[in-house]
């Protein structure tokens, strides 16, 4: 499963979570600034592979007649000018590979800024930064499916994508994350 810019603010508060538990990290400044610091760049991270993506849209929609007429499937076609254009837009593909990628970045600048402290091996708290984000996608569809699970037997019915139905996972969606240590 791929990251969504929504999920920025639990992983990164997963990881802060994570840290401070791991029993050979010190957060300076608190959990606070660690998962802001983390959003910040899985933010940054996201926001370039949005921006890859609509190039790729716009090369799509420039060149939709020949696509038709070459009777090419669109997203087999999206696909491959993503792949194509990923190194210009610094987005790793292969999500264990990004995501390992992902943990250095936060490492280093929660180190650059003076957050976490440490006296093990980077690659340890590499680590734990990395299983946080692994563990929080693995979690996130079962916390999913048990939102919608507990939606769907409401007494009034909530219609899918509507403001109400937002607000309502939303919400459960953050309880199920308490519940399990992650917010």
């Amino acid at each position: 499963m791929r990251l969504r810019l929504p999920h920025a603010p639990y992983v990164a508060n997963k990881i802060a979570i994570d840290l401070a538990k791991s029993g050979f990290v010190t957060l300076t400044k608190g959990v606070e600034p660690v998962a802001k610091a983390a959003q910040e760049v899985i933010e940054e991270d996201l926001k370039k592979e949005k921006a890859l993506e609509e190039h790729v849209k716009e090369i799509i929609e420039e060149n939709e007649d020949e696509i038709e007429y070459m009777l090419a499937d669109p997203k087999q076609l999206f696909w491959m000018i993503k792949k194509r254009l990923a190194p210009e837009y610094d987005v790793i593909l292969n999500f264990e590979d990004r995501f390992n990628h992902l943990a250095h970045k936060i490492l280093d600048k929660l180190y650059e800024e003076d957050l976490i402290r440490y006296n093990v091996p980077e690659n340890k708290v590499k680590n734990i930064i990395y299983n946080a984000i692994v563990d929080y996608i693995k979690m996130f569809e079962e916390i999913e499916d048990i939102v919608l699970e507990r939606i769907s037997h409401y007494k009034r019915k909530l219609i899918p994508g509507s403001e109400e139905f937002e607000l309502v996972f939303q919400k459960m969606y953050e309880e199920e994350l308490k519940k399990r240590g992650m917010l």
